[in-house]
């Protein structure tokens, strides 16, 4: 963990400190952080898209691909709708925002089909007290929905460019309770564990141990596994009160794998 690099909470902090630091205000920046880093007892407020384009294909999305599959969780539902997905894809892939398909973000990672977005934020039974680990930040997309259902949201992207631009995109849409984390994934953010939920967006060849550890009793991991795109399933895992494991499969997915040094 020595080795991880934050975007700190409050998503933009980094930024806001590394340019207070180049302008010569490292005394300001450092005010800023320690702002930025405190908790709050109140659930930060959500974006106010107001009337955000394309809310027409979102519909058809959650009517066609989502609903029509099965998920039925109205609160899900509802976030899917609101969230303008055509914020978190590259401006050529824009056209296809709203398509039946993962998409493909940069750097050899992908932003998933909608309808798996959706069926993994159900799977977890998500409350509004929840806070949330995210494995895999990606665009921030999924982030996204999670911050619209949860108090607070810890996203980790290991790829840093990613990372970074995750960290620009949710502070420009206006999410507050979202913290982007550049590092490694598979070794969870004990910091802040141990979390109601965790959603893990790329594959892995086994279920991390460290993600367990910092699963809370009665919590529920989403997670894929396995070694190529036809051997991968989505498994439910959950804790019990006791700590006690278990897992269930429950369907076939393909997802990039899950890379660092683990």
């Amino acid at each position: 963990m020595s080795q991880l690099r934050t975007v700190p909470r409050r998503t933009h902090a980094l930024l806001l400190a590394a340019l207070l630091a180049i302008a010569g205000a490292a005394g300001a920046a450092q005010a800023e952080l320690e702002l930025l880093l405190q908790g709050t007892s109140e659930r930060l407020p959500l974006p106010d898209f107001g009337n955000a384009p394309r809310a027409e294909p979102r519909g058809a999305m959650v009517r066609d691909q989502i609903e029509a599959r099965g998920v039925a969780d109205p609160a899900v539902l509802a976030a899917m709708r609101r969230v303008p997905r055509h914020e978190f894809v590259p401006e050529s892939q824009v056209a296809r925002a709203y398509s039946d398909r993962p998409l493909a973000i940069g750097h050899g990672q992908t932003i998933s089909q909608p309808f798996i977005v959706a069926f993994m934020t159900e799977m977890l039974a998500l409350g509004p007290e929840d806070r949330v680990l995210e494995v895999g930040t990606g665009s921030a997309y999924q982030a996204a929905i999670l911050a619209e259902l949860v108090r607070q949201v810890v996203s980790i992207e290991i790829i840093e460019p990613l990372a970074v631009s995750a960290a620009e995109r949710l502070d420009r849409l206006g999410y507050r309770n979202v913290t982007v984390l550049y590092g490694d994934g598979y070794y969870g953010w004990p910091e802040d564990a141990p979390y109601d939920a965790i959603i893990v967006t790329a594959a892995a060849l086994h279920i991390p141990p460290p993600l367990i550890a910092q699963l809370k009793p009665g919590g529920r991991m989403a997670i894929p596994v396995g070694e190529t795109a036809w051997t991968q399933n989505l498994l439910l895992v959950e804790k019990d009160a006791t700590d006690r494991i278990s897992t269930r499969n429950l369907l076939p997915v393909a997802f990039v794998p899950l890379t660092g040094g683990h």
